[in-house]
């Protein structure tokens, strides 16, 4: 594609980057931030770089937050004994969306996934599996989506934390095989929670 202008080309290049932009959406939202006043340009700017800078991630749940500690784990009215394990803050998200879970989350920043080279060790699960040995949990829920590397990811902390009391549960399949949870509809992904199962009955013999 060829441009008139070397900094509007760097400008599409650098925006094409983003997921799910290719060079036409770039070089079209590019032309649109050209079009608006300045000091708009200027706000997103520092919208940006302030939300790279500053933006924490909880030190009780691992979600993205603007304090030490996320809103949902500084809510006392939360049942902090079941937690919601989750692959990223996109599924915090939907499932807040339900409206219909009390507990607090687990983000464990990913799933098990040789490969792509995602390990265990790269993921939250030492400080989820170390939650459960203080013995202040009656109930893990898994909520990654359900495909090979989710239900891998499962099975993994389950043989981590079977050996101690405390509940574990998934949820129901309304969730499509395959689907990612962001993309389900609030009442099936609602649903799913409040008829979750006990994890051991929906293992799968590989």
């Amino acid at each position: 594609m060829e441009l008139p202008s070397k900094l509007l080309e760097n400008a599409v290049n650098e925006m094409s980057q983003l997921p799910g932009i290719g060079k036409r959406t770039a070089l079209r939202l590019v032309l649109h931030l050209l079009k608006q006043p300045a000091e708009q340009t200027e706000i997103l700017s520092s919208a940006l770089t302030a939300m790279r800078n500053d933006i924490q991630y909880c030190k009780e749940c691992n979600t993205i937050s603007d304090a030490d500690v996320c809103g949902i784990c500084s809510n006392s009215s939360r049942d902090k004994t079941i937690i919601c394990v989750v692959e990223d803050v996109r599924d915090v998200m939907a499932l807040e969306n339900t409206g219909m879970f009390k507990g607090v989350y687990h983000v464990l920043g990913g799933k098990i996934s040789p490969i792509e080279g995602v390990g265990p060790s790269q993921l939250k699960i030492t400080a989820l599996v170390d939650k459960v040995k203080e013995g202040n949990v009656s109930e893990i829920i898994f909520a990654l989506s359900s495909t090979m590397e989710g239900d891998t990811t499962n099975f993994y902390i389950y043989r981590q934390i079977k050996e101690y009391q405390v509940k574990t549960s998934t949820i129901a399949r309304g969730i499509a095989v395959g689907d990612e949870l962001e993309y389900a509809d609030e009442v099936t992904l609602g649903r799913s929670l409040l008829n979750r199962i006990p994890f051991e009955t929906s293992i799968k013999p590989y």
